[in-house]
């Protein structure tokens, strides 16, 4: 009972002044640690030290380095632990990571240039199958396995020898009837037997897999599968490449130190040398002309070893050799990995490169000749299906000779494309291959090198896709913009079949949208509504029909304009599948929300996003992912906060009402909602200066209203806890106080629900934290609301006093303790003459009750109540295992009392005492925190009035720890 009567008075302006930091003049010349670092570089002195530069900070890098560089002297401290554990290893990864470094900068194919790996997957996906396809399989010879292990040297070379002329004897089994999935898996079976055969140190079985696999490019039966088979033999005649590659180079490793990237054949060592050559005899002997020319082509690269010019003369030669396959299909992929490996080794020899392709135009007559009709007939095969075989094969080819080349180079590629009678499939791999801004430039030309093209082998409307997609990536002269739509579209809009029509359509929408203005792209969309509405083919070309939303909203991002384009949402209505529609709609809303400045209220957007987001949050139902659930909650929060009448506040209102409707399963929605409302109550208040007249006093109490039914509808509690408390703030703001008090009550009601465990982030934790720190939030709040004249002394406190004293607490907590002891914070900050915040326009206790002596009374009485709870607890603490539980709550209500009671009262004084040594007395408590403590009390006995708190200081003992 002696805490209240005794609470210090408060001086809260003069403590504060006390508290502040002590002021100290700055100049502001001075380096200011979030200005940032400026370094100038200058000129004037030099240095003798080879390769420094000598550099001046200004003043304000001079004064103070950056701490983390100084702390580590400019060493990264993981590198020096590396480096002082292995030396060589070190030296090796700094030379490693040096050569890495000047390849890259000596390499002639830049990242620019588009790598074999990633057409890859697009080809395998592409040229597929059902028919049943079969494989010759090398078994591996039975001979010489069984030699003695004293047989002598030259029975070994005779095995050698044997195996060499078995090279393409050894026994073979050929599987029949596989299908696709079959024959890719028995291909990489061999790939596999390929690494085994090959760690096994059974070289010549390796040469005899790579044989066999390269035998299988010289079969046609199953033609349409012909280029996916390409990329699969491929993979396997690489994987030798570099196997032979890098079992010669390690044995050029002397002294443990390996050959530089750039090496010369002269520092090949002679053992390295006669493998190589070893190895271009084996393949010369192979006697059929595709593997033979394969097997070679895959080990181009070892020509180093051997000599300077040696790729440069091998390239020709390889080029002359493929002339010598008959079948055109077969030619042309030969001539793809030539210049695929030829990229790789020597980009600089485009010459051989070019020869290729011009050997390629010259013999190019060939596939319209007898035999390839004849092969065709018999496999059922169209010429137009045939004729996409090719692409693959030339459009690497051109990309290779097109890769930096001149722009001489690519008119003369023009020319010739003419003199073939401008063949599509070549015209088709031109603009696949040239840089855009090359095509894009001759738009023109090219579009009348289409309309002579023959209609009947490579369709058109492929080729002005081609076109298309450049001028995606280049702009046209600005004069041809309208003509090239024109005939383009002309071609486009006659389509017959949905699914070319939409392909080509997809890629003209974006040359639409780039150079035109809303008309031309409402026609276009206007255009493919017409062509894929008809028996629903929408719905076989989703992945196109919201590529082309995509690019629309992609240029028109100002919403008004979008909306105006009148095809625009009939559009959207061809979405009629569910999930593809939300994409959609997501998509949408996040350029909404990206692009968006400046709040709207235009109708026309907030009909059309009401729209979109209503088919988002309808699409939520028992399965949706919360993931989900956030983001599509998170792109109409996006929605709700660019909304803004401005001063048209009930309009607003209206607003948030309908948008409670038609978002009411997003609980994240809801809470926007809220917040939005309470924030346009203190617009109103911040307009009207405090001061509400009658209207805007009705208006505010329709916004609390609104909170005060909705918050009921969340299921989280302690958002409805905190919604409660901030709604409250509100409307005490607002001097709406009987609504004020509803919303406290509720709160005060819910407490005895919050459970023992909650959860969140998707874990279960302990709910007491949050609790503690909710009550200590509604306790400040409490302070400034004044009584209900008709409740009673402090209603609001007591009933949640009642609320903590029921709840059901943890037996190992000690919040409720915690939670008592704020309380007496409340209970002291309520005696003072003047509160130390207050409400604008609204009159806390500390007026109303004008420190009146029964006020006083009723407060010191609730502070025995609860005092006489924290010693009970503070006693049942006294068993063993909870000593320190009581260690730090007597030293937590020591600090309350030191802080909050008037200590010139014996009583209070000796109880502070006691629990001081209730701190100590088990040996828990911190030595540390105790002499910390100490130190503050005898620093307050040095301030005016707090002189008694020099006597308290010597009563204080420091236990030691023994």
């Amino acid at each position: 009972s002696c805490f209240l009567r005794h609470a210090r008075s408060r001086n809260y302006t003069s403590e504060s002044e006390m508290c502040k930091l002590e002021p100290i003049p700055l100049d502001f010349g001075d380096y200011h640690p979030l200005k940032p670092i400026t370094v100038t570089e200058s000129k004037t002195k030099k240095m003798n030290r080879k390769g420094s530069t000598s550099s001046t900070s200004s003043s304000s890098s001079s004064s103070v380095m950056d701490p983390l560089s100084s702390v580590l002297d400019g060493t990264d401290p993981l590198s020096l632990f590396a480096a002082a554990a292995d030396p060589v290893t070190a030296t090796a990864t700094m030379d490693g990571a040096r050569r890495k470094r000047d390849k890259d900068d000596s390499s002639a194919v830049g990242s620019d240039f588009e790598p074999w790996s990633s057409k890859r997957g697009d080809i395998l996906a592409r040229y597929t199958t059902t028919e049943k396809l079969s494989i010759n399989l090398y078994m591996g010879s039975e001979k010489g396995k069984s030699t003695t292990t004293g047989s002598a040297v030259s029975e070994k070379v005779r095995t050698r020898l044997e195996e060499l002329d078995d090279l393409e004897e050894g026994s073979q089994k050929e599987l029949l009837n596989l299908t696709q999935q079959d024959y890719m898996n028995r291909i990489e079976e061999l790939n596999q037997s390929l690494k085994d055969a090959w760690s096994s140190d059974q070289k010549v079985k390796a040469l005899k897999i790579v044989i066999q696999c390269s035998k299988l490019l010289s079969d046609t039966t199953v033609i349409q599968f012909y280029p996916s088979k390409f990329v699969l033999i491929t993979d396997i005649l690489d994987t030798f490449g570099k196997l032979v590659y890098e079992r010669i180079l390690s044995m050029c490793v002397d002294n443990r130190v390996s050959l530089p990237d750039n090496f010369s054949p002269e520092s090949v060592n002679d053992t390295a040398k006669e493998t190589c050559l070893n190895w271009f005899f084996k393949i010369a002997s192979i006697r059929e002309l595709i593997p033979r020319f394969y097997v070679e082509a895959a080990i181009l690269k070892c020509n180093k070893f051997l000599s300077k010019t040696g790729i440069s003369e091998c390239l020709p030669r390889l080029t002359s050799m493929i002339r010598g396959i008959g079948d055109p299909l077969v030619a042309v992929y030969a001539r793809a990995y030539l210049c695929r490996v030829g990229m790789e080794v020597a980009p600089q020899l485009k010459e051989s490169l070019n020869k290729n392709f011009f050997d390629f135009l010259l013999t190019f007559k060939q596939i319209h000749g007898d035999t390839v009709q004849n092969q065709l007939v018999v496999q059922c095969v169209e010429m137009p299906l045939y004729l996409t075989l090719y692409s693959p094969a030339i459009d690497w080819i051109l990309q290779c000779i097109a890769y930096h080349a001149p722009e001489v180079l690519l008119t003369e590629m023009m020319e010739r494309c003419k003199k073939l009678g401008n063949n599509a499939l070549l015209l088709n791999s031109v603009m696949s291959a040239f840089r855009a801004e090359f095509i894009a430039a001759r738009s023109m030309d090219f579009i009348g090198m289409i309309k002579e093209c023959d209609e009947s082998g490579f369709p058109k409307h492929l080729l002005f896709r081609s076109l298309g997609l450049n001028l995606a990536l280049a702009d046209p002269p600005e004069n041809d913009h309208l003509q090239i739509l024109n005939e383009a579209w002309k071609v486009i809009t006659k389509l017959k079949n949905p699914q070319d029509y939409i392909n080509c359509a997809e890629v003209w929408v974006e040359y639409t949208c780039r150079h035109f203005t809303k008309r031309e792209v409402n026609t276009v969309l206007a255009d493919v509504i017409k062509h894929m509405t008809p028996d629903r083919a929408f719905e076989d070309a989703y992945p196109q029909l919201q590529s082309i939303i995509q690019k629309v909203i992609t240029y028109i991002y100002d919403f008004s304009l979008l909306f105006s384009v009148e095809k625009f949402l009939p559009f959207l209505d061809m979405f009629q599948k569910e999930s593809v529609r939300v994409e959609v709609c997501k998509c949408i809303m996040e350029s909404f929300i990206k692009h968006q400045q400046e709040p709207t209220k235009d109708p026309v957007i907030l009909n059309a996003l009401l729209h979109i987001c209503k088919t988002m949050h309808d699409s939520v139902n028992a399965l949706t992912l919360e993931d989900e659930k956030r983001m599509l909650a998170a792109l109409i929060n996006g929605f709700i906060k660019m909304v803004s009448f401005g001063r048209d506040f009930e309009q607003q209102l209206s607003f948030y009402v309908e948008a409670r409707s038609m978002f009411c399963n997003l609980e994240p929605v809801l809470v926007q909602l809220i917040h939005s409302v309470n924030q346009l109550a203190m617009e109103t208040r911040k307009v009207m200066k405090g001061n509400h007249s009658r209207k805007t006093a009705a208006f505010v109490r329709a916004c609390v209203a609104f909170c005060f039914i909705t918050i009921p509808s969340l299921s989280s509690i302690f958002t409805r806890l905190n919604l409660y408390l901030h709604s409250g703030q509100v409307a005490l703001a607002n001097q709406c106080l009987s609504q004020a008090d509803a919303f406290f009550k509720a709160a005060v009601s819910l407490v005895p629900e919050v459970p023992k465990v909650i959860s969140v982030d998707g874990k279960m934790r302990p709910s007491d934290a949050f609790l503690l720190e909710f009550l200590c939030n509604f306790f400040s709040t409490l302070l400034v609301v004044p009584d209900h004249p008709e409740q009673g002394v402090l209603f609001l406190v007591r009933g949640l006093l009642n609320v903590i004293q029921d709840y059901t607490w943890e037996d190992n907590s000690d919040d409720k303790v915690r939670i008592y002891t704020n309380v007496l914070h409340l209970l002291s900050a309520m005696t003072q003459e003047a509160y130390i915040y207050h409400v604008d326009k609204v009159d806390s206790n500390d007026t109303l009750y004008g420190g009146d002596s029964k006020f006083l009374a009723e407060i010191n009485k609730l502070c025995e109540t609860v005092i006489a709870q924290i010693l009970d607890h503070l006693k049942t603490l006294g068993k063993e295992e909870t000593l320190k539980r009581q260690s730090q709550l007597a030293l937590y209500f020591f600090n309350t009392i030191v802080a909050h009671g008037d200590l010139r009262n014996n009583k209070l004084n000796q109880l502070s005492v006691n629990l001081w040594n209730l701190a100590q007395k088990h040996g828990f408590a911190d030595t540390k925190t105790m002499v910390k403590t100490l130190e503050y009390i005898k620093r307050r006995s040095k301030q005016p009035e707090m002189s008694h708190f020099t006597d308290l200081a010597l009563r204080l003992p420091l236990q030691s720890r023994t």
